[in-house]
């Protein structure tokens, strides 16, 4: 099966789990062939593991040779017609999301009473479905247009599309905060825009006259392209579900999402702290929202990463029946080899992890000045290095002093040198050289997060066999389960009891690591990943129809069929392979000699090949496939006369010849 995978480098993920997943899918399911596509929002970032990884910029100015290239007759068609069909699709677009609603306004409209008198909730789901029907057709409206003339980017940043932005900001039904957007605003939201819909303008579907794909150039396969894979999977929404959701539309191709932090959400949390005009983030905001919206309504399943995750989904318009929830995978094999807790007396808390705010180390050393006093002999070791946010590192070095004010380095008696019950280390310092090595020197585990995606250093301490003392944040409930100790975020008292109750009590605290470790070897490892997904590409292949542009016959009006393309045709090695590059054959669509019927019977018995008759209008059946024989043929087929002994005679002699007969 050949997939398309599409990701975004950079991309708001504030779990961490999208990149290395995307590495260890495509290393577990080796039996399928992974065609890369990634949009970059940045010049750095090392290159997918696949077969093929295409890479177009969402920075800067798109380069000419990724655009689609128009045919010359379409391409000379420019000018009035291309403006006023641009004019007609961009105000679809921007009336579909500007005055769409973002999550939660339903409930604070009915807690309020309703949005206006006497409205009905009929009438508001039919408007919100008429403009979600209007933000689709502006979409796939420009993503036609840039296939007719191949020049969407500087429509998108020209004139035009500001005073038609400008129009809809100030037509009712918008919300209040774009009524005063300035110019300068809305050449930022076009500027946006243009970096958002550049999908639609990318070489990346395989059908263009003029693209590298129709004939092959370079490392680029003949017929290869998103016209030829059989599904596309979007490891994130947003811009990168956008080739995905052309593809369907284009040639039929299945949308699987999968989502380990909520795009929209996490959208909503950078553009609070960025320096936007109040406009500015309204208008981004309500454009992802109906992105998402649209997304989720296309796509034929939506993965979650989480419980968490999947009420943020259904909370933005994702439809129950199509969620599956599949845990992210991590890789057991070092952590597995940390010896199981001990019930000793060791009083050592440990704390991993990406030094941010949103981590509040603050509310963990205030908490562990409470341990210390109950606990003089108790240590905490913080192992992490700050983010690449602006201001991590100032934030670290906060942590820093507040801990040497909080704990004064204090000796054992007038001979010994003072010593700080608080520790900040790195991960391939000399008293942590690899991850697991922290956790195996603590005897507890502690979160004090106030915001959380998928707690991954939470499972890195449970496959290790550790207890854990977590805030009550995220998906990490659910990731605990009954194997930990969750106290509310913000609460450095419950935190220090919680921690205390540990390490006073050895039993309990081996008794909790040993199910941790059973919980998370259980869920949360590569092997059920990979499995997951195997399982979930079978199943949308096999309720999906061939494509017409590679499975219909003549004569049936471009009508799918199930099964009609043979699956030898994708089967990857030297038989399969286009003579003289070593490139993978693209799929045909016609059938294989071995499936072809054969030829009729020989009633003469002179080894002549003749052909059926026609059957009659009572014995035609409709077929299943091009190669697959009518029963009612082989059932109405003319009995075998009796054959003289002189023709088997005849045809035995062909046979040693190399005859067929």
């Amino acid at each position: 099966m050949r997939i398309a995978l599409l990701t975004e480098s950079g991309a708001l993920d504030a779990s961490g789990e999208t990149r290395p997943w995307c590495d260890r899918l495509v290393r577990g399911l080796t039996g399928h062939e992974f065609e890369i596509y990634t949009l970059a929002r940045g010049p750095e970032g090392a290159p997918y593991r696949g077969r093929t990884v295409r890479a177009a910029p969402l920075y800067g100015e798109l380069p000419a040779p990724l655009m689609w290239r128009p045919e010359r007759r379409r391409a000379r068609a420019r000018g009035r017609l291309a403006r006023r069909r641009f004019a007609t699709c961009f105000a679809d677009l921007v009336a579909g999301f500007v005055t769409v609603r973002a999550p939660g306004a339903r409930a604070a409209e009915e807690a309020g009473g309703g949005a206006f008198p006497g409205a009905s909730a009929g009438a508001g789901e039919e408007r919100r479905e008429d403009q979600a029907d209007r933000f689709a057709a502006g979409l796939h409206g420009l993503a036609e247009l840039a296939r007719a003339q191949g020049r969407l980017p500087g429509l998108l940043r020209s004139e035009q599309a500001v005073r038609l932005l400008e129009a809809a900001c100030r037509a009712p039904g918008a919300p209040r905060a774009a009524h005063g957007a300035r110019v300068a605003d809305l050449l930022a939201v076009t500027e946006e825009l243009e970096r958002a819909l550049r999908p639609l303008s990318l070489d990346w579907y395989g059908d263009a006259p003029g693209s590298a794909y129709a004939f092959g150039a370079g490392d680029v396969p003949a017929g290869g392209g998103l016209a030829a894979v059989d599904l596309c999977h979007a490891a994130t929404g947003g811009p990168a579900a956008l080739p995905g959701l052309l593809a369907k539309r284009f040639f039929g191709t299945p949308l699987l999402l999968t989502e380990y932090g909520v795009r929209l959400r996490e959208h909503y949390l950078a553009r609070a702290g960025a320096r936007l005009s109040a406009p500015v983030r309204a208008l981004l905001g309500a454009f992802e929202t109906a992105l998402a919206a649209e997304t989720y309504a296309q796509a034929a399943l939506v993965v979650p990463g989480t419980a968490h995750t999947r009420r943020w989904q259904e909370r933005c318009g994702a439809d129950r029946e199509r969620l599956r929830t599949i845990h992210p995978g991590m890789d057991a094999g070092g952590f597995t080899a940390v010896p199981d807790a001990v019930a000793d007396h060791s009083t050592t808390l440990v704390w991993t992890g990406t030094v941010e705010p949103a981590k509040d180390l603050v509310c963990l050393l205030h908490a562990f000045a409470r341990v210390h006093r109950a606990e003089p002999a108790a240590t905490l070791r913080i192992v992490g290095a700050p983010g690449t946010g602006p201001e991590d590192a100032a934030y670290l070095a906060h942590c820093r002093a507040l801990a040497a004010q909080l704990f004064p380095d204090e000796a054992a008696d007038a001979c010994s040198a003072g010593d700080n019950p608080v520790s900040f280390e790195e991960i391939g310092g000399p008293e942590a050289p690899r991850p697991q090595d922290a956790y195996a020197a603590g005897a507890v585990l502690v979160l004090s997060s106030v915001a959380e995606g998928f707690p991954r250093s939470l499972v890195e301490a449970m496959l290790s066999g550790r207890a854990t003392v977590s805030t009550d944040v995220g998906a990490v409930c659910e990731v605990i389960g009954g194997t930990g100790l969750v106290v509310p975020p913000r609460n450095p008292r419950a935190l220090a009891d919680a921690c205390l109750a540990l390490l006073r009590d050895p039993g309990r605290r081996a008794r909790l690591g040993a199910a941790a470790r059973a919980r998370a070897l259980e869920l949360f490892t590569v092997e059920q990943n990979v499995a997951a997904f195997r399982g979930i590409y079978l199943e949308l292949m096999s309720r999906t129809p061939c494509r017409p542009a590679v499975g219909a016959a003549p004569g049936q009006g471009g009508a799918p069929r199930l099964f009609a393309r043979p699956a030898e045709a994708h089967v990857p090695g030297r038989w399969a392979a286009v003579r003289g590059t070593g490139q993978p054959a693209p799929p045909t669509g016609r059938t294989p000699s071995w499936a072809d019927p054969g030829p009729g019977p020989d009633p003469d018995g002179d080894g002549a090949r003749r052909a059926d008759p026609p059957p009659s209008e009572s014995e035609r059946l409709p077929t299943t496939g091009p190669a697959c024989p009518q029963p009612a043929q082989a059932a109405t087929a003319r009995p075998q006369p009796a054959q003289p002994a002189a023709a088997g005679t005849a045809a035995g002699a062909d046979r040693q010849r190399g005859a067929r007969p």
